[in-house]
């Protein structure tokens, strides 16, 4: 079992290529799940923690462990059929509860996970050297279980909280030497300017994961130019899945 799941690890990893960039179109629950999986243009799954929670009627910022490990379990389920890899948003990776929640996503099938350097219960980054060994923790606990190829697209929030682009490439380079697959660095309402992401992209030698904006922002096309690695899209889907289903609602009911 945990050969087979290497495997679909090690295939996910491949995908992760500066130039022909990994797309997501980021699910949050089962039948989101399955209608992703389901294209053929869909070559891995990945969550997204805001959606994740909306979907459970949370937070982001009060998604649990015990939510999200469970709704991984019921996406991980639902799209077994499909054999794609399936990686999991994991927030900061809940503190000291690192690896018992990454060993209960490696039991549900799940090949790799986002991992934050912000800890948002304390209301602080980790230090890079903090941040960086939770990203040697979490792949010593996947090679424990078998699957030493497991997935950690590291994600700088630098950015967001006011930092520079200077400790955003020393905190990723960190990362990347840890053994993260990728570094994700959100910028949130600024966003990451099409500089920015050149210097990224040089500086981390391509493994770099940008947000997809589509209110203007950098193309599939441009980005996979510039040389980014993974692209996602965050909450969108479901955000623009429930206002349809609001608006529809609201039609029907007006009847």
């Amino acid at each position: 079992m945990a050969a087979v799941q290497n495997a679909l690890a090690k295939s996910f990893k491949a995908l992760h290529t500066s130039g022909t960039p990994l797309i997501f179109a980021n699910i949050y629950d089962a039948v989101s799940a399955r209608a992703v999986a389901s294209l053929p243009s869909a070559k891995a799954l990945a969550t997204a923690s805001y959606a994740v929670a909306e979907a459970a009627g949370l937070k982001d910022d009060t998604l649990t462990r015990t939510v999200n490990v469970t709704a991984a379990r019921n996406i991980a389920s639902a799209i077994k059929e499909f054999g794609k890899p399936l990686s999991v948003d994991f927030q900061d990776g809940y503190g000291d509860e690192l690896e018992d929640g990454v060993t209960e996503l490696l039991k549900a099938g799940v090949v790799g996970i986002n991992l934050e350097d912000y800890n948002g219960s304390a209301k602080k980054f980790y230090s890079i050297s903090e941040a960086a060994d939770r990203v040697k923790r979490v792949l010593n606990t996947a090679s424990a279980f078998g699957v030493p190829d497991f997935v950690v697209n590291a994600r700088c929030d630098t950015l967001v909280h006011g930092g520079n682009l200077e400790e955003v490439i020393e905190r990723g380079q960190a990362y990347l030497a840890a053994g993260a697959t990728s570094v994700f660095v959100w910028g949130a309402g600024r966003g990451v300017s099409r500089d920015e992401v050149v210097r990224l992209v040089k500086e981390f030698e391509g493994r770099l994961n940008v947000l997809l904006n589509l209110s203007g922002g950098l193309t599939t096309k441009e980005l996979a130019a510039i040389g980014v690695a993974r692209i996602s899209i965050g909450p969108t889907l479901q955000i623009g899945a429930m206002a349809k289903l609001q608006k529809d609602a609201e039609a029907i009911l007006a009847i």
